[in-house]
């Protein structure tokens, strides 16, 4: 029989909630309100805590808040005693490379594509290993929370400062061969993030013409966001390329992890078709690989994957889902609809650079524009994402459920939200948002016509 006297669980009776601070993926918030450098303090000792020494690698983006809460994160990692190595300025995937290549955990700081008032910190194991919700960020919170002081080692850490971005650049470079392509002009958007720190090392030397758009490292954003899925955010590139008769343009987010791609007539080359594309190119490497695709990327990606000899999985949205299934799997690649896209040999890491170099070399070693070599990896016609706030999330998707389970031919699972597949081979996400009072639709058909037929079907349930 259980002592009466056990006293409370150790998480009852927090001092403070930061459950709006720490997400799914990550840590992040408005700087000054949510998050300030006292409270990243306490987040750098609860990190240090979690994965012991003997360093954690730190980089940061070009916010005007970011040096100075990477400090502060380094003061409570070294209040442990473990040591640091700063590198700077960085991209998301920069960070990784240092995580990977010097097999230590890392915390990069930033809010990628969130607008200036906001900043973050993306934290990884040894060798970019993820840290989410279920594999640290919760035993974090919940320390912080508690109120477990930030230790005052005997001994405290060290802070040596590194400058790894030749050694990044050249480590990509090795990966994809760019050297014997044909000349290429290209247009880049860095969006005033840290593509406009990374691309002049990678790409130099390379037979390449690139016309620089917002390198200027700028966390006011003041040109446009810098999120390059949102359409209106890559206008200027798309205008850009066609001004200056450019092979292919390129937008990078504000952290450079994710890069989005048009073509020669400044047309929007689907992130699906990137996946496919880049895929065939890894299985031409690495005959009968694994694939890794979420399940909002088109049906097109596990068709062509199979088509060429591979082995398509299917899995959730969201980094740490596709990290767990590459590293279960042993799978080469992975693509997600966002325009994350990752690599077995980036450490299974998520890097937009090394899928934009896949892009160039597909492109400069045979003579199709950027137009007709993608024609074949677009096979379907897509919605994008369409957004729907409602009351009730739950209520919403059973009433979708209720709608279409009945209906002969449909296949229905739960995977992430509810997917619904129709017999003329049309299909349908529909999941809620972790964060907001939403529920977003992806649909996919044969036409456009077929598209919007689908899409208001399911909003006229979904908004009623």
């Amino acid at each position: 029989m259980a002592s009466e006297a056990a006293g409370p669980t150790p998480w009852e009776n927090p001092v403070r909630d930061l459950s709006g601070v720490f997400k799914a993926y990550d840590i992040r918030g408005v700087v000054g309100e949510q998050i300030d450098a006292a409270l990243v303090r306490e987040i750098g000792a609860a990190f240090a805590r979690l994965v012991g020494g003997p360093a954690v690698v730190v980089g940061h983006d070009m916010r005007d808040s970011s040096p100075g809460l990477a400090d502060a994160f380094a003061e409570g990692v070294n209040a442990e005693g473990v040591n640091v190595v700063s590198i700077g300025l960085a991209s998301t995937d920069m960070l990784y490379y240092g995580s990977g290549s010097l097999d230590l955990p890392g915390a990069m700081f930033t809010a990628s594509h969130n607008p200036a008032k906001y900043n973050g910190i993306k934290l990884c194991r040894a060798g970019a290993s993820p840290v989410g919700q279920d594999s640290g960020l919760t035993d974090m919170q919940r320390e912080i929370e508690q109120g477990v002081p930030v230790g005052d080692a005997a001994e405290p850490g060290t802070v040596q400062t590194r400058d790894l971005l030749d050694a990044y650049a050249a480590h990509l470079r090795s990966l994809v061969d760019l050297s014997g392509i044909r000349p290429l002009k290209i247009v880049v958007d860095a969006g005033n993030g840290m593509g406009g720190h990374t691309v002049p090392s990678v790409f130099a030397g390379l037979p390449l013409e690139v016309v620089p758009m917002y390198f200027e490292l700028d966390g006011s954003f003041p040109n446009h966001e810098a999120n390059p899925l949102d359409p209106k955010n890559i206008v200027d590139l798309q205008a850009k390329v066609r001004e200056v008769g450019a092979d292919a343009g390129i937008a990078f987010d504000g952290d450079a992890d994710r890069c989005f791609i048009v073509d020669e007539n400044g047309d929007a080359v689907s992130p699906s078709a990137i996946t496919a594309l880049v895929a065939v190119r890894e299985l031409a490497k690495d005959p009968g690989g694994t694939v890794i695709h979420n399940l909002i990327t088109s049906k097109a990606v596990p068709e062509i994957v199979a088509e060429h000899g591979g082995k398509p999985v299917r899995t959730r949205v969201g980094h740490s889902f596709i990290k767990q299934e590459m590293a279960r799997t042993g799978a080469i690649f992975g693509g997600e609809h966002s325009a994350h896209y990752y690599f077995r040999d980036f450490w299974k890491a998520d890097t937009g650079m090394l899928a934009s170099m896949h892009v160039l070399a597909a492109l400069g070693e045979q003579d199709r524009t950027l137009s007709d070599l993608t024609r074949e990896y677009n096979r379907y016609a897509a919605s994008g994402e369409v957004n729907s706030t409602v009351d009730d999330q739950a209520g919403r998707l059973a009433a979708i459920k209720a709608a279409y389970a009945g209906r002969d031919g449909v296949e229905i699972d739960e995977v992430d939200g509810l997917t619904v597949r129709l017999p003329d081979g049309s299909w349908f996400n529909l999941r809620p948002s972790n964060t907001e009072p939403l529920l977003r639709l992806n649909v996919e058909a044969a036409d456009d016509d077929a598209v919007a037929a689908l899409r208001d079907e399911v909003l006229a349930v979904v908004r009623a």
